[in-house]
Order: C-alpha cells, then sequence, then structure tokens
C-alpha cells in the first residue's frame, strides 16, 4: 500500500478523534449540573463561575426552574446538585442530603415612585391577602395596590406565605389576593414593581436592583438583619445532594463552605452559613 496513503489515512484519524474531543468538551471533564431556585440561581452562578476559574477540569452549568423543580431534578437524578430557597418537608426530604450555604432575607419591594418607607407585618398581611387594596389605607396616595407574586412552587412564595401570611385558627394556610399578578421568576417580580407605581412585590434581598426595599416593622433587610434575627422574612439557601457527596460534587460543596466559597456568598448579599442541614448516613 502506497505509503502517502497511509499517512493521509492516519491523519484523517487524528483529525477526527482531535475534533470529537473538542466538540465533547474533554472526555476527562467532569461535569456538575445545578437546578432549581431562581433566587439561588445568581448566587450559583457566580460560585461555578469562580470555581471552574480554579478548576479547568470541572464543568458546571447553572440553572433556574424554582424551588420545587430543584428538589423533584436531583431526586430522579435529573441533576447533581438541586437548590432550594426553602425548608424541606419531611415528603421532600427523603435521601437528600442538605447544605445551607446561607440564609437570604425577603425583600418586600415596591416602585422607587412610591414616597413609603415601611409597613409593619400587619399591613403587609393586609396588602398581600386582599384585606387592604388602597395605598391610601397604609399612608400612601389614593390608588389600588397591585399585588406581584411568584407562582406555586416558589421557595420565596412558600416562605412569605408561611412568615407572613400563616395559618387560620383550623390551621388552613391563609392564600394571597386571588387578583394577584403571578410570575415566573425573581427577575420577572422584579421588572413587574418597576414598571408599575402602585405595585408590591417580594424577592431575594440579595437581588434587589431597580427597586425599593421596604422596612418591616422598622426594620430593614440587610446582613446584619438578617443574622441577628430582627428581620423576620428571611429563608435558607440550600444546595441538596442525592445520597452522600462524593468526589467532584463534594469538592465543590467543600469548597463552597469553606472560606473562598463563604465570601463570594458574602459578597452577593447573602449571610454565609456554610453548614449541613442533615446527611442521609
Amino acid at each position: 500500500m502506497d505509503t502517502k496513503y497511509i499517512i493521509g489515512i492516519i491523519v484523517a484519524i487524528i483529525v477526527i478523534v482531535g475534533a470529537y474531543f473538542v466538540l465533547a468538551g474533554g472526555s476527562g471533564q467532569e461535569k456538575i449540573t445545578i437546578v432549581g431556585s431562581t433566587s439561588v440561581q445568581p448566587v450559583a452562578e457566580k460560585l461555578a463561575t469562580e470555581y471552574m476559574k480554579k478548576n479547568s477540569s470541572v464543568k458546571i452549568t447553572v440553572q433556574g426552574g424554582g424551588s420545587s423543580v430543584g428538589i423533584k431534578s436531583v431526586q430522579d437524578g435529573s441533576a447533581n446538585i438541586g437548590t432550594s430557597s426553602k425548608s424541606l418537608k419531611a415528603n421532600e426530604s427523603t435521601g437528600l442530603s442538605q447544605y445551607e450555604i446561607g440564609k437570604d432575607g425577603i425583600a418586600i419591594i415596591v416602585n422607587n415612585n412610591n414616597a413609603l418607607s415601611g409597613l409593619t407585618m400587619e399591613q403587609l398581611k393586609g396588602i398581600l391577602s386582599g384585606n387592604i387594596t388602597n395605598w391610601k389605607e397604609v399612608g400612601g396616595p389614593d390608588a389600588k395596590i397591585n399585588v406581584v407574586v411568584r407562582e406555586e412552587g416558589s421557595g420565596t412564595r412558600d416562605a412569605v406565605q408561611e412568615i407572613v401570611l400563616g395559618k387560620l385558627a383550623n390551621g388552613t394556610k391563609v392564600d394571597f389576593i386571588k387578583s394577584a399578578i403571578v410570575q415566573s421568576s425573581t427577575e420577572a417580580v422584579q421588572q413587574s414593581v418597576a414598571q408599575d407605581p402602585n405595585a408590591i412585590g417580594f424577592i431575594s434581598f440579595a437581588s434587589v436592583n431597580g427597586t425599593k426595599a421596604l422596612q418591616i416593622n422598622n426594620v430593614a433587610p440587610s446582613e446584619a438583619t438578617v443574622l441577628d434575627g430582627t428581620y423576620k422574612i428571611q429563608r435558607p439557601f440550600l444546595f441538596l445532594i442525592k445520597g452522600n457527596a462524593t468526589g467532584a460534587i463534594k469538592a465543590f460543596i467543600d469548597w463552597v463552605d469553606g472560606p473562598e466559597g463563604q465570601a463570594i456568598i458574602k459578597s452577593e448579599n447573602v449571610v454565609p452559613t456554610g453548614v449541613q442541614v442533615n446527611s442521609t448516613s
């Protein structure tokens, strides 16, 4: 067989194999998929970006979808790490290891043109439940209040419903006003409020940008007030693992809970805690 022909075949094989590895992103690269809470998502993205800078052999992708999606995705194995911005119920936590990366205050936001600086918890409950429907009832202008909420399954929605609205005497949860505008992400809620001078909504304090966070019972959301517990509307930011973390996933979790990861979490206006809530072992 002609030598040039053989060399040509060898070169072609090398090119094909090389192209495969380029397109595949390198067969030796560990892949970690993170899915869940849109409140946790910006923090998770920042953590993933910084970790990959130091660990080029690891590829981390971060997606939203909501806390319920995060819990389901890690349970069914479609995600390596689920994220949640709510505490898990007993039927949700089976088989999962939970890592609290931090605590987050839930900011009650209004349009920047709203002159109010704060509400009492009772006033807020009245607005969100529909018992108070006009801003003049809480010291504002004579205008209808437009309530913006998250969708069912959102950890932020669940936390506000539990902490602010509470339950009736018979144990039934108090629901949000039926005319509330429902949005499916943190950014969508904030955008709705930013565009409507009569709107009120709730989002992660870490994500407040272009809207105004109100004081509740004369306490503003901040790292200090979340940490000391004086700001009452707060919840955990959780990373969820099916079983116990091993290999590349454990290395990432350990880094997140270490000094570098916790510093990044703090820079995102989340109070770092770095504790394992439970273990499957």
